[in-house]
């Protein structure tokens, strides 16, 4: 028989809470665009669909980048797991957040390379990350269609993970990130 972990420790903060949904709405609607899209080619002008998946990208490269900055400088409460699933679960978030900056990273590189302007949608230009005709820069296109695929596989082993913490563990970790989980840590009180 399984030990079930009865934690009750406190929900994620609203705003890592935010962040975190606020990304899987970004990523879910940049892998059904990147899928309907048309294939780009060397003369591929950034309209319609490859306008949308620039312009969600440049918004995923923003809430990535304040996400980050929020789980470095507020840390969850530590899970308490089994040793082996305390190892995989930390390298399956290392390895979650480097796709989340990598994918998007790498098609910026690879906008850049093409001459297409990545902006922030009414906001601001992000610069260029490769010279206009970079062999790099296109290279780097083949790489983020490659490493899409890795953080899609990634994401659905984290909701595996998510169904585990909840139905094999027990251990409230699913409730803890969802959208009216109660108080956080940062509220003064423990669940």
């Amino acid at each position: 028989m399984a030990k079930v972990y009865k934690m009750q420790r406190p929900a994620y903060d609203a705003v890592a809470r935010t962040l975190h949904w606020l990304t899987v709405l970004l990523v879910a609607m940049q892998f059904v665009i990147g899928w309907t899209m048309p294939d780009v080619h060397k003369d591929t002008q950034p309209v319609d669909l490859i306008a949308w998946h620039l312009g969600v990208g440049a918004t995923l490269v923003a809430v990535i980048a304040i996400r980050v900055i929020w789980r470095l400088t507020h840390w969850p409460t530590p899970d308490e797991l089994p040793p082996l699933l305390s190892v995989v679960s930390r390298i399956t978030h290392v390895l979650l957040y480097a796709a989340l900056v990598l994918v998007p990273l790498l098609g910026w590189i690879n906008a850049s390379s093409r001459g297409w302007t990545v902006r922030l949608p009414g906001v601001v230009s992000y610069p260029a990350l490769s010279e206009p005709g970079s062999a790099f820069g296109h290279a780097m296109g083949d790489v983020h269609g490659i490493l899409a695929w890795v953080l899609f596989a990634l994401i659905g082993l984290h909701v595996v993970a998510a169904l585990f913490h909840r139905f094999v563990l027990k251990d409230h970790v699913l409730q803890r990130m969802l959208p009216h989980a109660g108080p956080s840590r940062d509220q003064g009180r423990d669940r």
